[in-house]
């Protein structure tokens, strides 16, 4: 798709893992930006993948820096669950519900941002407490959105998805895609 090596701002193994199923060469600049935002969740993800690729960029000059950030909606939003409670928490809320996640995507290069947002929605079943037990009992909710990853054990929780399901996973392809080919046009512009 691209003919150079892109700089990925994230330490997200999720995203590495799609972004190399995309056949993008990339290396792997780990901003470190202050991840407080308000807003909406549209606003809050656009402004924090923003956060993130301007401090990249700036380490980078002219090359093409990605950066993305995703957040799950249900009631407010739903971040990375901060302790094993706030993921039992989290994962009651979205219990036998509908919620949204949003990931917000910019690239930039050489001073200009391409950036927008995906949304998809997911519908959890009804789950129960020793489901819930047993899934935060291995770890794997307390780096991610939501308390929960798709491509993981909590995918059986998982009823309906509409929209991307690789935005689930926190890199929408086909917009990533777009994102990046705007920026190599804006390459030949100039």
């Amino acid at each position: 798709m691209l003919d150079e090596k892109i700089i990925l701002a994230s330490s997200s193994p999720r995203r590495k893992e799609l972004l190399a199923r995309m056949g993008v060469s990339f290396s792997i600049d780990v901003p470190d930006v202050d991840e407080h935002c308000e807003g909406s969740p549209g606003e809050v993800v656009l402004a924090l993948a923003r956060r993130k690729v301007e401090a990249v960029a700036a380490r980078h000059g002219g090359g093409i820096v990605l950066a993305a950030d995703t957040v799950v909606a249900c009631g407010g939003i739903l971040g990375k669950p901060k302790d094993a409670e706030d993921a039992r928490r989290m994962l009651r809320k979205l219990s036998g519900r509908w919620h949204e996640v949003y990931t917000g995507v910019c690239v930039m290069r050489a001073g200009i941002a391409h950036a927008d947002i995906a949304l998809t929605r997911v519908r959890f079943t009804e789950i129960s407490e020793a489901e819930i037990e047993r899934y935060v009992g291995t770890g794997d909710p307390m780096d991610k959105a939501g308390a929960y990853g798709v491509q993981g054990m909590a995918g059986m929780f998982i009823d309906r998805v509409e929209g991307c399901p690789h935005n689930v996973m926190g890199l929408p392809l086909a917009l990533t895609r777009a994102l990046l080919l705007r920026a190599v046009e804006t390459k030949n512009i100039r």
